[in-house]
Parts: C-alpha cells; sequence; structure tokens
C-alpha cells in the first residue's frame, strides 16, 4: 500500500512527438515532481544536456548498468536503450518529493509488474490527429526524413497500448492539456471523482488509427 509519508509516481507516456516530454518539464517547473532522468544510449539532440535531459551513456556503460541491477526499469525503442535509475526514484520518494516518468509503455510494464509500495498514477497521452503528429515531428527530426517515417511506423503499434494506462489525455493545446493532467493528478490523491471519459478516448483512437 502506498503511505501518506512517501511521494508518488506519475508516468506519462505516448507515441513519439505526442508530447509527453514537454507536459513532464512543465510538471517538474509548477509542482512537486522531480523528472527521472534516463540513462540513454542515443545520441543528444541540438538542445540536450548531459545530465539534464538524459545521461546519454555507451552501449557498453549501459549493458554493465544493466547487469547491477541499477535500473528499476529499461526498453530498447527505435534501436537505442533507455533506463531509469532505480536508487534516484527510490531516495526521491521517501524524502516525500514526488517523481514524474517520461517513459514508453514497455516501461511503465516493467515498473506496474513491480507493484511497487508508492502510489502510481499513469496517463498515456495522444495528438489530436495523425496529420498534426507527422508535423510535430517533422519539425523536430527535419534533419531526416527516414526518423519521421519511422516513428510514424511505429504509431499504430504503440497507440494499442492506451488501455494499459488509468488515463489518457489528448494534446491536442497544451495548457489544456497539462491542466487536464494536473487535476486528474489532484483527483488521485485526493480520492475525489473526475469526469474523465473513456468513451470519448476510444472514439478518438477509433479516428487516429483509421
Amino acid at each position: 500500500m502506498a503511505s501518506k509519508e512517501d511521494g508518488i509516481i506519475v508516468i506519462l507516456s505516448s507515441p513519439s512527438g505526442a508530447g509527453k516530454t514537454t507536459l513532464s518539464k512543465l510538471l517538474s517547473r509548477s509542482k512537486n515532481f522531480h523528472i527521472s532522468v534516463s540513462h540513454t544510449t542515443r545520441k543528444p539532440r541540438n538542445n540536450e544536456i548531459n545530465g539534464k535531459d538524459y545521461f546519454f551513456v555507451s552501449q557498453e556503460q549501459f549493458k554493465s548498468l544493466v547487469d547491477n541491477n541499477e535500473f528499476l526499469e529499461h526498453a530498447k525503442v527505435f534501436n537505442h536503450y533507455y533506463g531509469t535509475s532505480k536508487s534516484f526514484v527510490t531516495k526521491t520518494l521517501e524524502k516525500k518529493e514526488n517523481v514524474v516518468f517520461d517513459i514508453d509503455w514497455q516501461g511503465t510494464e516493467q515498473i506496474k509488474k513491480k507493484q511497487l509500495k508508492y502510489k502510481l498514477i499513469t496517463f498515456f497521452i495522444l495528438p489530436p490527429s495523425k496529420k498534426v503528429l507527422f508535423a510535430r515531428l517533422s519539425n523536430r527530426d527535419m534533419k531526416d526524413k527516414l526518423i519521421v517515417e519511422e516513428r510514424m511506423k511505429q504509431f499504430n503499434k504503440d497507440v494499442l497500448h492506451w488501455k494499459d494506462y488509468d488515463y489518457v489525455v489528448i494534446n491536442d493545446n497544451l495548457d489544456r492539456c497539462y491542466k487536464e493532467v494536473t487535476n486528474l493528478i489532484e483527483a488521485e490523491i485526493n480520492e475525489i471523482k473526475n469526469g474523465y471519459s473513456v468513451e470519448l478516448i476510444e472514439e478518438h483512437i477509433k479516428q487516429l488509427i483509421n
């Protein structure tokens, strides 16, 4: 059971480009949340800082961390490895501070299976349409069209995992999406009802995959 003396875990997942990283950063700036900075074997983008956005490591270093059981979860995504430090998360939660994860469905699955004693709230973030998603990915990865195409192909597979999450939120407007996420977190913490509608999400999913 979760203890009132500990922090909570919030997981934000999404198909690539739907906005989970941006929402994680917003949570960390305005709420009592610390971003769990993942280790990764991919190269940093131009605007990314080692130790702030990710810990950028070699495949050999990553394998060593796995072998030493340093990760709470780890997964291979688009030919690169990502992993979450177990010690950072535990120490933060035991200080009554919250942790927000920016991870994919594979990592979420691993954490859920561990049945940690801390309260866990999971969110799956969706784009308003495939057209908007393509535009976001093209803007972010404009130098490599193959990357954009690869992520768009993966989209239909990733979307199918929405049912494994507590809540699904559509990121058609960043401020509105952020407010919806924070309202749902507050409702969960205070154990009060919210206006979440699974039926609306199901309709949106049908539109996205058709």
